[in-house]
């Protein structure tokens, strides 16, 4: 039997969205759920203990800059990912397809590779989908991802369609090439805004019977609209029986409205990045802490949050900010992660109680999106 198992336990009544939990070596992810990113090895300013506190179930790590930093086989001489981060649950490793998209003025693609310079030195580095592989399996993660190839929107259909087919192959090369059973293959279905590519990329795909699927590829510059629009016309195509995860993205609406269409799993930088920039994220919409308003403001961001940013007051939190101390971005990370995972586990009950649609309904009223 294998080690990873997907259960569905409920769909929504009234939208596409699941209830579910996917189960690894390293303990059961609860969906839908919202991986915070560790792009080093670490979730930016906060311990595994600060994390762990979150409610986050699994947490994500990036190849490229690991490979290049410490290097893969230095971080399996560290015992993996899970020993050299103290991280105990389950792990996600993306593939460095995204470096494909977010360097190309620094990289060149061919069927064969794709070849980049290092951001840190300029070094020649050669990733074909064998050696994402290979990489990965040195990481130790729990779930690995497929090498893709992602490129800006927009884009012609040529291309669009050329990049789709090479992630075709590319994601049967992965498969060739994996070989650790305690390690599950995500594919990565592609094709742009382009609602016949996607059917077609995630068919595809799903008759080579991948662990799980995700939908790449969006959240790079695209209206919320379309990316909600190819997502809802992705993941009927896609085994229903299978994990569907959603990369990059994104604000806390685009959660929510991607679950309404079907998918379980997420990833983004968004609330810690903007946590160590002074934004809250809070059921009445963001919080600008750095704002005067808050100067002598005594409450916390919000009373029943159990973060540790919400033991504090606003005007505390925005003396940090506007005094350089590192520990406001600490405490803002952790209270919009917080955040992130509560609003998953509120949906995860209304999917349970059919009442998901109205419980996006009631979220988007108190953003002011409504």
């Amino acid at each position: 039997m294998s080690q990873f198992q997907f259960e569905l336990h409920h769909r929504d009544a009234s939208t596409m969205a699941r209830r579910g939990v996917f189960l690894t070596p390293h303990g059961p992810v609860q969906t839908p759920g919202f991986m915070p990113v560790g792009t080093q090895g670490t979730v930016k300013g906060l311990t595994i203990d600060q994390v762990a506190a979150t409610g986050a179930h699994m947490i994500l790590g990036n190849t490229y800059h690991l490979a290049l930093r410490p290097g893969h086989q230095t971080v399996r001489k560290l015992g993996g990912l899970h020993g050299m981060s103290g991280w105990e649950g389950p792990i996600l490793t993306d593939s460095g397809g995204f470096q494909i998209f977010s360097l190309d003025s620094i990289n060149e693609v061919t069927e064969e590779a794709a070849t980049f310079r290092s951001h840190i030195d300029g070094a020649i580095i050669r990733l074909t989908p064998e050696h994402s592989i290979e990489i990965q399996e040195s990481l130790g993660s729990d779930v690995a991802m497929v090498l893709d190839h992602v490129v800006a929107l927009p884009a012609p259909d040529d291309q669009v369609e050329a990049a789709m087919a090479r992630s075709i192959r590319w994601a049967k090369r992965c498969l060739e090439a994996a070989n650790r059973p305690q390690q599950a293959l995500f594919a990565i279905v592609q094709g742009g805004l382009n609602e016949a590519l996607r059917v077609q990329c995630a068919t595809e795909l799903a008759a080579m019977n991948f662990t799980g699927y995700a939908v790449g590829g969006l959240s790079v510059g695209e209206a919320p609209s379309e990316m909600y629009r190819i997502t809802a016309a992705t993941t009927p195509a896609l085994p229903e029986l299978k994990p569907r995860y959603l990369m990059g993205v994104g604000r806390p609406v685009d959660l929510l409205e991607s679950v309404a269409r079907g998918i379980d799993l997420f990833d983004c930088v968004m609330p810690t990045r903007n946590g160590r920039n002074g934004l809250a994220f809070t059921d009445q919409g963001p919080l600008k802490l750095r704002n005067a308003i808050h100067r002598e403001d005594t409450n916390p961001i919000d009373p029943s949050c159990p973060c540790l940013a919400c033991r504090h007051s606003r005007g505390y939190l925005r003396h940090l900010f506007n005094a350089g101390e590192m520990l406001g971005p600490i405490l803002l990370s952790h209270h919009n992660l917080t955040y992130y995972q509560k609003i998953m586990a509120e949906a995860r009950l209304a999917i349970e109680q059919n009442r998901f649609e109205t419980y996006l309904r009631e979220r988007k009223i108190g953003w002011g999106m409504e």
